[in-house]
């Protein structure tokens, strides 16, 4: 029986019941006698009560006591030698020779030794007397030098509320009964069956808060789920909740949702409980413009209305109930009657008294300075504002807040995946400008948003782009600790502590740090843990870029800095470690330090061509006055990467439809436009808009290349298009090629059955001249018929992918012409690797970190540290041929990082010349680009290379523009 269940009010309830009886009659006797031998003046005993009525006045007396009594541990709390959570016959594990990092003293102490877990709590740390383990059971993992961190805490995630996959009986989250519903729980719609559980345990994530959303000012989440290609909105997908509650994410042996809760309330299941024990925090969550604003068709000045109103009443309960507890205390029991109370307001009226670890779903400082209002004129805390994109222009409103400054969860560099206006200003320089002004900072999943397994990963990038590193890793550990008032038992590896922590296969914040091991009060969550071996390197703490102009420049154009990269024809990079370039349908080194004996350190480029490629002395003819100068500091000088599988040119800001290019129609769902005159395909190319940020950021990213198809959510996207990524309009030499392939969608969440999708590719295929002529724009369709285009089909399911493959063969053989045909995201490509290898279908897997967030992509491959293969890798094994795209535009800057991820969790058997293949040679192919004349456009990134984070893009070397552009 999961011990975290003796702290629920309805298991203890049997024994405290005994309890009260005793001690309401021995204080029944007590004031009895008090009344007949005292000299006090004891007015409200002028009459004789019975035993009843002085346990009555015993309960009323403790209960208001309660009521002022500050939430927190109880003060013997660290005294306890075994953890509420834990399990009996667990045995103690002793972690042997381990770099452990405590979160004490700021983030700054790091102890060599060992720790012992027993009971559920850390006994021992740095040297483990013999005398403790006397008569211990216990085990030894041997860490060998590994770094050892607290368990990860995640401030904001929606994981068992949001279950995964999506499905709509496993949907209990959100209301849209009204604006204001705090006494809604994300407790009564916790789903124990959440695919993603054992995903965030792999991340190393051991504790998360489950927010309710932020489609209600106070209340539940209005989760506006976008598919990355197809551009719809399943808006009955939200998230619920009015009060939040914290959660251990390991399995129980009750499989129930309390099993789970650390330190549940006692007011949980309402007001029957011991008032004389001390009163835990309470967890809820509000939320503030655009989320509400569009469920309820109601403006920002109606949300200040809605909170003002709701603590309005709150407050008028806080005060009966506070008047009469005075006239309780002061004995005027006549006068008393019945205490207030009132389910639906309870909850907000314990968060004007201080007892409510309150959190603040708000981006702008306009909705920002209206909670800091409202906190001062009902007088509450606020415990940490999220998203918060401009936080970091506001850092002296944030300090005013009523209370104490507010902790700030963020993302790292995944602040515009929201898509809304809102969002627009956001920053990845925004930790660092708030630390710096010595606002706590945290770095949240809001899973599913971002995978919570890879809510380290959100730390590592704060590093990358400058926040410091101790504060960085104290802000997915020790800081959402004291956020949540759980400061006392998790975020730090102490002694008394609960028996959380993570074993590492690297520095935590380097690239693509796996846990080898993790444990959860005490327990380990890996029987058997698959690691790559990283590089020596990858075992110290990685050196960053400098991106101080950067930050400083996002403040001062508030979120909105020139991206465009200045324009030079003669540059010459020093100290530079490799060169790689593309030679054909592959990818070269030119220059690799590693393993050539001459020592290249110099390359001059001229009209964006490399003309020198040596020494100092080689290149010294080169000169002159409009010369720039860039040392690359050991850099390397790579391939432009190219991406694919999100609208990067198409889609600036998702949620507003006049920043877009917009959504195809469906042919399966009713009549096209009359104005088409039938089906037409759709170009993306005649929707392309260039110079926005997202396609600027990627640039800045060292992505040159972008294929993207139209948008729609239907049947038939249409036909891609390739452009360079950092051309200013259409007009300026933008196109690679007008039509690249033809993009269709199979899938169960569509409109229609896939069977009826299948007749349709079918009839796209097999279907005569005359049948399709009035499929209007359809050369592309007949190219593909004649094996000339490419045929991409966006499909997760093994099954439906396993039914292409025969209609590949049988059109194949009905037609004698071969089908180009390639699989885009492809989350179960694994489960018929040779089958699809050996009919000469690509794969472009759009999540390489996988992530079942459908039915159809239910049987991931989860990779290491669970499996010791990817799905990239076995693909690859198999002799596909594998691209990777991203599935989101705000993402695909991150492409370097996904392509190096790929490579340093495939334990060497992916090199840098077949990594840097995954998103250019090896992708192009897929999607029918051999024969095109690709722009070739190099990328020289300034300390390191795309395989770790010690490198920035400071310059794309443009052949087909014939310049350089810079970004220093």
């Amino acid at each position: 029986m999961a011990a975290a269940a003796n702290h629920s009010p309805r298991v203890r309830s049997r024994y405290w019941t005994g309890l009260k009886l005793i001690r309401t009659y021995i204080l029944a006797l007590g004031l009895s006698l008090l009344v007949f031998t005292s000299n006090l003046d004891l007015r409200f005993w002028r009459r004789t009560i019975t035993l009843e009525e002085q346990a009555y006045r015993v309960n009323v007396l403790e209960q208001c006591s309660y009521l002022k009594s500050p939430a927190g541990p109880p003060t013997d709390f660290h005294t306890r030698a075994q953890s509420d959570r834990f399990v009996p016959g667990t045995k103690a594990v002793l972690v042997q020779n381990a770099k452990i990092w405590t979160a004490a003293q700021n983030g700054t102490e790091i102890v060599y030794g060992d720790i012992l877990l027993d009971k559920g709590l850390i006994k021992a740390i740095g040297f483990v007397s013999p005398e403790l383990l006397k008569g211990v059971d216990y085990t030894v993992h041997d860490a060998q030098g590994s770094w050892v961190t607290p368990g990860i805490v995640d401030l904001h995630s929606h994981i068992g509320v949001g279950s995964a996959p999506q499905l709509r009986g496993a949907a209990d989250t959100n209301s849209r009964k009204a604006p204001i519903l705090p006494w809604l729980r994300s407790i009564d719609g916790l789903n124990t069956h959440d695919a993603s559980y054992e995903l965030a345990r792999s991340g190393g994530v051991t504790t998360a808060q489950i927010l309710p959303g932020s489609a209600n000012n106070i209340g539940t989440e209005h989760k506006t789920i976008l598919s990355p290609v197809l551009f719809f909105v399943l808006s009955d997908t939200c998230f619920a909740g009015g009060q939040a509650y914290v959660i251990k994410l390991r399995d129980t042996e009750q499989r129930s949702p309390i099993s789970m809760v650390v330190e549940p309330p006692y007011s949980l299941n309402g007001s029957e409980f011991d008032h004389s024990l001390t009163p835990r925090w309470r967890h809820m969550k509000h939320a503030c413009g655009e989320n509400p604003s569009r469920v309820y068709s109601q403006t920002r000045m109606d949300s200040a209305w809605n909170f003002r109103q709701a603590y309005n009443e709150a407050r008028k309960l806080r005060d009966s109930q506070d008047q009469f507890c005075a006239k309780a205390e002061d004995g005027l029991w006549d006068e008393l009657g019945a205490f207030p109370e009132d389910l639906q307001w309870e909850a907000l009226a314990d968060v004007l008294r201080g007892k409510v670890k309150l959190s603040v779903h708000c981006y702008e400082a306009v909705d920002l300075d209206v909670i800091v209002r409202l906190s001062h004129e009902f007088k509450f805390p606020v415990a940490s504002f999220h998203h918060a994109g401009e936080t970091y222009l506001v850092p002296d409103l944030l300090k005013s807040t009523y209370g104490g400054t507010p902790s700030i969860a963020l993302f790292a560099s995944n602040f515009k995946y929201v898509k809304k206006r809102e969002a627009y200003r956001g920053s990845e320089f925004a930790p660092r400008v708030l630390a710096a002004n010595d606002i706590p900072v945290v770095m949240k999943s809001d899973h599913p948003v971002v995978n919570s397994r890879y809510l380290l990963h959100e730390a590592t990038q704060a590093y990358y782009y400058g926040l410091e590193d101790v504060v960085a890793l104290a802000s997915v550990t020790s800081t959402p600790a004291k956020a949540m008032g759980l400061s006392h038992r998790i975020g730090y590896i102490r002694e008394g502590y609960d028996a959380d922590l993570v074993v590492w296969d690297s520095h935590p914040l380097a690239l693509a740090a796996t846990p080898r091991q993790v444990y959860i009060d005490g327990i380990p969550q890996f029987d058997v843990s698959y690691v790559s071996e990283k590089p020596e390197s990858f075992q110290v703490l990685p050196k960053v870029p400098n991106f101080d102009r950067e930050a400083a420049e996002a403040v001062a154009y508030e979120g909105l800095p020139p991206l465009e990269p200045r324009k030079a024809r003669t540059v010459i990079f020093h100290n530079v470690n490799h060169v790689y370039t593309r030679s054909g349908d592959h990818i070269v080194a030119l220059v690799d330090h590693e393993t050539s004996e001459s020592m290249h350190s110099e390359v001059v480029v001229q009209d964006g061509t490399i003309v020198c490629s040596g020494t100092a002395e080689t290149c010294s003819s080169f000169s002159g006055n409009d010369i720039e100068i860039v040392d690359l500091k050991g850099g390397s000088i790579m391939p432009g990467l190219t991406t694919f599988g999100a609208p990067l040119g198409l889609v600036e800001i998702r949620l507003e439809a006049s920043t877009n290019d917009g959504n195809v129609h469906d042919p399966l769902d009713g009549d096209p436009p009359s104005i088409l005159g039938g089906n037409t395909i759709i170009r993306a190319v005649d929707g392309l808009q260039f110079g926005g940020r997202n396609t600027l950021l990627s640039y800045r990213g060292g992505v040159t290349t972008a294929v993207t198809a139209p948008v729609g959510s239907g049947f038939i996207q249409g036909a891609s298009t390739a452009f360079s990524v950092g051309a200013s309009t259409i007009l300026d030499d933008a196109l690679v090629k007008q039509e690249v392939a033809l993009h269709v969608s199979i899938n169960r969440s569509s409109g229609s059955s896939v069977s009826t999708q299948i007749a349709a590719l079918r009839w796209l295929l097999f279907g005569t001249d005359s049948t399709q002529v009035h499929l209007k724009g359809n050369d592309i369709v007949q190219r593909v018929r004649a094996g000339e285009s490419t045929l991409v089909v966006d499909v997760d399911s093994a099954d439906i992918m396993g039914t292409l493959l025969l209609l590949k063969a049988e059109y194949e053989k009905a037609s004698g012409k071969r089908l180009q045909l390639t699989f885009a995201g492809a989350s179960e490509a694994h489960l018929i690797a040779k089958e699809i290898s050996k009919a000469g279908v690509s794969v472009i897997v759009t999540l390489p970190k996988p992530f079942p967030d459908t039915w159809d992509q239910r049987r991931i491959l989860l990779g290491p540290p669970v499996t010791a293969e990817s799905i990239v890798t076995v693909l690859l094994e198999a002799g596909v041929n594998v691209g990777i795209g991203v599935v989101d535009e705000a993402y695909a800057r991150n492409t370097r990082f996904e392509v190096a991820w790929a490579a340093l969790e495939s334990n060497g058997t992916i090199n840098r010349a077949e990594a840097l293949a995954l998103a250019t040679t090896n992708l192009e192919k897929a999607l029918g680009l051999v024969d095109v004349a690709m722009p070739n456009d190099l990328v020289a990134y300034e300390g390191g290379d795309i395989f770790d984070i010690q490198s920035k893009v400071v310059a794309v070397i443009c052949p087909r523009a014939h310049r350089t552009d810079l970004f220093v």
